[in-house]
């Protein structure tokens, strides 16, 4: 991704866009009155189904660093800018709307489900540059220890945020709990970042 301010900024403005029209959706269905072209999961859930999915975000966060310490990669972490850290924390709304609104094969049973959401979580994590990177025009692989744990365990958070727009209690099959959850981890990731230096 790039870190040109510019760049973010406008990343920043796109996706704050998208979120004004998504809630918008959102407002209306809860006013009865839902829109016939609404984004995906525009519509309302439960407490308890946000309040699980955060608290498994919360987990999967605790899993993440203390594997991390365990392996002795927690120095292994890049520093980030704020102006990314703004953007990173819209991009959990825009990645949910992306992978888990549209990126799922739904409605053709079970296993079409399941396995459209294997595919779209390992596309997911491998979206993310821990085993490449783009410089100065050129694909570069990065096969590291840290590369790979970062890779699984966003994998890991997929299939979870996956879950949580499925599972019983989103009976609707809101984004609501995944946006709260892709956001918990990241607002979490850059707490334990500024706490450790980073």
């Amino acid at each position: 991704m790039s870190e040109d301010p510019l760049v973010v900024a406008a990343m920043i403005a796109v996706s704050a866009v998208l979120l004004h029209l998504w809630w918008g959706d959102l407002r209306a269905h809860r006013a009865g009155a839902p829109h016939s072209r609404a984004f995906p999961g525009a519509v309302p859930c439960s407490r308890q189904a946000v309040l699980l999915a955060v608290a498994g975000a919360l987990f999967l966060l605790a899993l993440e660093t203390g594997g991390e310490a365990v392996l002795g990669l927690a120095e292994q972490q890049k520093t980030v800018t704020v102006l990314w850290s703004a953007y990173t924390l819209l991009a959990a709304f825009v990645e949910e709307l992306t992978f888990r609104g549209y990126l799922v094969v739904a409605g053709r049973g079970r296993a079409w489900l399941w396995a459209s959401i294997g595919l779209f979580s390992l596309l997911f994590a491998l979206c993310h540059p821990f085993l490449w990177s783009w410089t100065d025009g050129h694909l570069l692989l990065q096969f590291t220890a840290k590369g790979w744990f970062s890779t699984a365990t966003v994998f890991a958070c997929s299939l979870w945020f996956y879950t949580v727009r499925f599972f019983p209690l989103n009976p609707d099959r809101s984004l609501l709990p995944c946006i709260a959850a892709h956001l918990t981890k990241n607002l979490g990731v850059f707490a334990l970042k500024g706490a450790f230096g980073f």
